[in-house]
Order: C-alpha cells, then structure tokens, then sequence
C-alpha cells in the first residue's frame, strides 16, 4: 500500500492498495509436478486468482500498451503538501510523491486483469496446489543501479527489514509469512502459514519491494533520508528540492526494459512532481506551466475554471475518461478510539448533519453522486437490499457481533437531504432523537451533554479549498447543540496527526480493489486499529469483521468472494464508521498537448497509466514551441 501525498478539495487521491489489493492464486494453465504428499506442483509466468492467466507464457507484451512507444521528454504534474523524505517504507518522515519507482519486485501487475501478476525479477514461479509455500526463479540478469547483481540474499534482507523497521502495518501484512529463504542465489521460497490467507500470500510475497543489503549495511534504513536509495527500477533520482519538487530519470541501462511486462512502458525521460501548498495555487502553476499533466478533483474548478487561454488556443487538451475501479471510499472518517464515537448512534447522528444534496447542487454544480458502499461503482461487489441466504449463512455465525439491522433492513443507504437548504429540519430532527436516545441531552445553554461532558468534535483538514465544504457541516453538526470546529493544518502536521490518530474526523479516501483480500486488514482490521500509520483511520475492532475479512482471503471462487463482499460492505455501512461523501465514476483531466497514449476514449479498466504509458510527442511539442506555449 502507498499513502498518496496529494490531496484534493472535493475528490481526494486514495490511499492506493499495490500488492495485496491484487490477490492471487492458482495459474491453471501450469504445468504439474506432485511433492511427496502428493501435493500438486504448478510452475507458471505468473498467478492468477481465479482461472487462468490471461496471458501465455511467450506472450510479448500486454495488450493494451504501444510496444514502438518513443523514448524521451517528460511527463510532470503535481502533489498537495511538503516531502521530506525518499522511503517510502517507513513510519519516519513523508515520502515524496512516486518515490516507490526506485525499486522491482518479483512480480508485477497488469491494467487489464484485475486478479493477477507476471514475472518481473522472476522468471517463473512454482507453487503447490495448496499454496503453502512459493519457490520464485529469479532471472540473474537482474541488476541495481549500480551493475551489482539482484539476489536471493537481497529478497530476504527485504522481507526481513521490512517486519523489523518498517511500517508497523507491515508486520501485520507480513504475519502468515512463516520464513523467506535463500536456496541459491537465484532461488528464493517463502512458507507461508498454512492456516492464514494462502490465495493472498503468494502476490504479498511477489510483490515486495526489493532492496539493497549491501547498500544498507552502513545504513539505517528506519531513519529518512534524501540520499538517492538503491533500486532496481526502470527510474533513479534525477534532483529533489526538498519540500518542493522531485524529479526522476529514466534508466537507460534498465535490466528489465526488454521484459515482455515493460514493454510500451517508462516512456518518459523524465517524471517531475511539484508542490504546493494549498489547491488554487496548485492550479495557478497549472495555467502558467509549470507542469502539464493534472487530474482535477475539485468539481467547481471543474465547472468554471477550465476556459483559460491556453485551452481556447488549443495548447491545453481536457478530458473526460471513463474509471472502471471502483470508485474510492471517501467520507469523514470518525475515530472511535475515542469514547464518544463509541455509540453507534452518535455515528448515524453525526452522519446525517452532511447534507450531501445541498453541497452537490450549491457547491459541487451536481457533478457527483452520493457515496453509499465502500465498493461504490462496482456493480457487482457493492451490496444491495437484504441480504441473500448465501450472505445470511457468512452473517449468522457472527450475528452477536454486529448490527441487527444488518438483519432486518436493506443496506444502509445515507438519508436523502434537501438540495435547496442547508438545515434540513426533518433530518436533523430525526438526528436529535438519535443523540438523545444515546444519552446526549441539550442543556441550557443550547448545547449536549452527557454526564456532565458536552460534545466536542473537531473536524481535521489540510486543504484550505476543502473548508467550504467543512464549514457548512460544521454548521448542521452546531444545529444539533454539538460543539464543532474545522481545525486546518498545514500538510505536515496532518500527516503526523493521522499517523498517530490525532483527531476526531478526519477525510479520507481508500482504492478498494476489484478482487478484495487480506489488504482488508490494512483499513478494517482489528489487529491494525492501534498501529501507528496503519490505514485503519476509523480505529475499527470488531471480532466480526475480522471473521468477513478472512472469509473473503480465502474464497475459492469468484463467487464465494462476491457473497463475502456483499456481507462484509452492509455490515460496515451498518456500523455508521463514516459519513459517506461522494464519487463520479469518471477521470476529469487536463494536460498539455504534447503527449500520445495507447488508447483513444477507453484507457484500460485499472488505469490511465499515464506517466508509465502515455509517451512525448516531439512533433507536437516543437508546435507548442513555435506558438510560444512551452
């Protein structure tokens, strides 16, 4: 998982889930050996979830990329806040945007498959039909940047570094990895538990990020650094100013350029971030060129802002492009670590004083629609109506544990506000009978209390363009006798806050994947509620839960796995952990026309791919020079 450093006002970049968001399994197309207990040996290019591999072992590159792509020029855009840092892997410092580009992993994965990888430092994998263990042959061409040769010993030294000095969350991803071990110093096996989440495991070992040993035996790797780290990826640091830009430097000398999986891809000489501070600056640089790729998150920029000159000229190409993930749980995310949240009601209370109609038409020119699922704009992973007897029979086992409305009503759907007044009384009453029934009575003074408590909440935001969303909350929250504030700080300080779970409600918004898995644990989990950096920003425990998630690691069939979604989103949606906000099911973006990409109006279904896929159009940008516009 990467925690994205960007941040928007009304559609926030997500958390994104890499590795194990992807899941795995059996390749069936493999051909088989059998271990002594007759145990079925596959040995494959790569691992699928369910079925086969879409693409055979010989295959030369995937289809939806341009294998002639040129080399050359640069792709730049831009990230919210300040970096300190190049390790990405760490709970120390924040990592610059893209900073994981240093490094290979043993697997990669593909654009258009939403359940598989293919060999990248390994050329072939070999795995029993149980998937208790995975023994990867890795090629030898496989190089660092500086020509030493990509081990075994370095694949170990990577796990092992990462359980003991990289982000907590690690060692909970990590736990059902029995042991990594060299064979030679090609061959690499990982064992894994045979009780824990076997069809997840083989891609968490695959895709690991492969580090150095040699260059960390005079190095902490626990502590920050801006020293260009050591990787065997297709980019090496080119400059950083820290704080403010970053820029990267296509590897001529790339072990793995030629490799059926990179073929079409790292088209870009350079890639360049710039930082920003605060969403209209950001999008002032935009205008004035600083950097010429930007996806536009903020819905009234959106609407009004994009009729600036260089669009009129033609300099500036915007573009709407068809998303098919699903679409991102964004909400505000209450921390119920804290006693006040623990009360289901105050959640549902709390929820309700967002009047999503009301900003969609007064502030978001009603571009989006209404969050209801943590799988939203996944038709078949997004949980409708009651439950199904095969949902019934994943829920009764653990019916103690969550709501019983889970049971008796549909999946929770938000209350439908009024689009023209902000205060809608109906709803709001109906969330002052929710807070007093949870014990939470107006005083005199206009405001409630508990055992002689009053309700506080702070809302915690870092962008000053998200305030005229806060604000009007905040409003509705106060309506409801609750002391509210928004409390904006810079990036740093809400980087830091949201590590250590510093606040009440925060924003946030997770990629969830077409093929869910024990990365579940990262954002839901019991076993990550109290670890610093985890993404579980809601602080959940819930013994049931945990019982869904396992459910869904270990379905054996997309089906299984479908009934497993379905009854784990209606449980969390009954469970009131956030206030659901909203999505569009669309890329909106902008970018200077001096690119060409592989595709037309339909990218691939997981992606744009634009700064590994689009590549410079040097024709095009020799126009641009001519008219003065680069």
């Amino acid at each position: 998982m990467n925690r994205t450093t960007s941040r928007a006002a009304s559609f926030r970049p997500a958390r994104l889930f890499g590795t194990a968001a992807l899941a795995l399994g059996l390749a069936l197309a493999a051909p088989a050996a059998f271990a002594q207990d007759g145990d079925k040996i596959l040995t494959a290019h790569g691992v699928s979830s369910f079925g086969e591999l879409k693409y055979p072992p010989d295959f030369p590159y995937f289809d939806y990329v341009n294998p002639d792509a040129p080399k050359g020029g640069e792709m730049s855009t831009w990230a919210f806040g300040t970096f300190d840092s190049l390790t990405p892997y760490i709970l120390k410092g924040n990592a610059a945007s893209m900073s994981s580009v240093f490094y290979d992993s043993l697997l990669t994965g593909t654009l258009d498959e939403p359940d598989t990888m293919y060999g990248l430092v390994a050329e072939s994998v070999e795995y029993p039909e149980s998937r208790e263990w995975i023994t990867f042959h890795m090629r030898p061409e496989a190089m660092f940047r500086d020509g030493t040769p990509l081990t075994a010993e370095d694949v170990v030294f990577s796990f092992e570094i990462l359980v003991e000095k990289g982000l907590p969350s690690f060692k909970v991803q990590f736990k059902d990895i029995l042991k990594a071990e060299a064979l030679d110093a090609h061959t690499v096996k990982f064992t894994f538990n045979p009780d824990g989440p076997l069809r997840e495991l083989l891609m968490t070992a695959g895709g690991l990020p492969i580090f150095s040993k040699a260059y960390y035996e005079t190095r902490d790797f626990a502590e920050s650094s801006l020293e260009p780290p050591m990787g065997s990826g297709p980019y090496e640091l080119l400059s950083v100013d820290p704080g403010r830009s970053v820029a990267y430097k296509r590897r001529e000398d790339y072990w793995a350029k030629d490799l059926p999986v990179s073929i079409g891809s790292n088209n870009f000489d350079v890639l360049r971030v710039e930082y920003f501070a605060d969403y209209t600056t950001a999008f002032e640089a935009f205008k004035g060129g600083a950097y010429t790729y930007r996806e536009e998150f903020l819905s009234k920029l959106w609407a009004t802002g994009y009729d600036f000159p260089a669009i009129a000229e033609g300099h500036v190409k915007v573009e709407d492009l068809p998303d098919g993930r699903p679409a991102g749980t964004q909400g505000f995310f209450y921390n119920m670590r804290r006693e006040k949240f623990q009360d289901p009601r105050v959640r549902e209370a709390i929820g309700m004083a967002f009047n999503f109609e009301w900003s969609n038409e007064s502030l978001f020119y009603g571009l989006y629609e209404r969050t209801d699922s943590f799988w939203e704009n996944s038709p078949t992973l997004q949980a409708e109506g009651m439950p199904s007897e095969a949902e019934l029979a994943l829920l009764e086992p653990i019916r103690a544990y969550i709501p019983e409305t889970v049971f008796t009503e549909p999946a929770f759907v938000p209350a439908t506000s009024s689009a023209t007044e902000l205060a809608d009384r109906r709803t709001l009453r109906q969330a002052g009978r929710l807070l007093s029934d949870a014990g939470w009575e107006v005083g005199d003074d206009g405001f409630r209390y508990k055992d002689g408590a009053r309700l506080t909440i702070e809302v915690l935001n870092d962008s000053p363009s998200f305030e005229r969303i806060i604000n009007p909350y905040i409003e509705n929250l106060k309506r409801l006798g609750i002391e509210a504030k928004a409390n904006r700080v810079d990036a740093a300080e809400a980087q830091e806050r949201e590590k250590n779970f510093e606040y009440d409600i925060v924003t946030q918004r997770f990629a969830m994947s077409q093929t869910p898995g024990d990365e579940l644990r990262s954002v839901f989990g019991s076993e990550t509620a109290d670890v610093p950096g985890s993404a579980n920003v809601a602080g959940l425990k819930n013994e049931g839960v945990d019982t869904l998630i396992r459910v869904i690691a270990d379905a054996k069939s997309r089906e299984e796995l479908t009934t497993a979604v379905h009854a784990l989103d209606r449980v969390l949606r009954a469970m009131h952990i956030w206030a659901p906000q909203w999505y569009k099911g669309v890329h909106n973006i902008a970018y200077l026309d001096l690119y060409d990409r592989p595709y037309t109006d339909t990218p691939p279904p997981y992606g744009l791919g634009v700064m590994s896929l689009w590549w410079w159009n040097e024709d095009k940008a020799a126009k641009l020079r001519a008219e003065g516009a680069l």
